[in-house]
């Protein structure tokens, strides 16, 4: 017999009721049972950060949380930066630099940058090349090089300044 919990959760803003099963991974119950498919799961160990959403403000590897721990949270995946057809100023910058070539791991750099830069506030503006570098270093990509990932994230930090925050 499977191990089945209720859980009630926030995703973009959307409010979800499922039964899961103990074990399932939150990357997992987003793109199999509710149908959030940017998020990717890449090496399954936390390692790539393709995974990556922000769940309660911070960011996250979805393959390394349970589902039945986001019982009770907010889930922003990236279906949710886009404002309809518009899209988030980061993912903007990340078209403008040409920061995305086979886009597998866009997803989870564009949710790790998200979520520092609405940490960080009116001081992401500040963020220089060598800090976007490191900041980026916690995920992989096999295609670009990361230097048109960091070239947006720069941008769009200091984008921001420029509108406050």
């Amino acid at each position: 017999m499977k191990d089945m919990h209720s859980i009630r959760l926030r995703v973009n803003g959307r409010h979800h009721e499922l039964t899961v099963e103990a074990r399932r991974t939150l990357a997992d119950m987003l793109r199999h049972d509710l149908g959030y498919t940017g998020t990717h799961l890449g090496c399954e160990h936390g390692i790539c950060g393709a995974c990556t959403v922000i769940i309660d403000g911070q960011p996250a590897r979805a393959c390394l949380v349970f589902g039945v721990q986001a019982d009770g949270a907010s889930v922003l995946t990236v279906e949710g930066l886009a404002d309809g057809e518009a899209l988030s100023d980061l993912q903007q910058a990340f078209s403008d630099h040409h920061a995305l070539q086979c886009g597998f791991c866009t997803p989870g750099f564009l949710m790790l940058i998200e979520a520092y830069l609405a940490e960080a506030g009116a001081d992401a503006g500040e963020l220089a090349e060598p800090q976007a570098r490191e900041l980026v270093a916690s995920n992989l990509c096999r295609c670009t090089g990361y230097q048109g990932i960091v070239e947006a994230v720069v941008a769009t930090a200091r984008a921001r300044r420029g509108r406050g925050g």
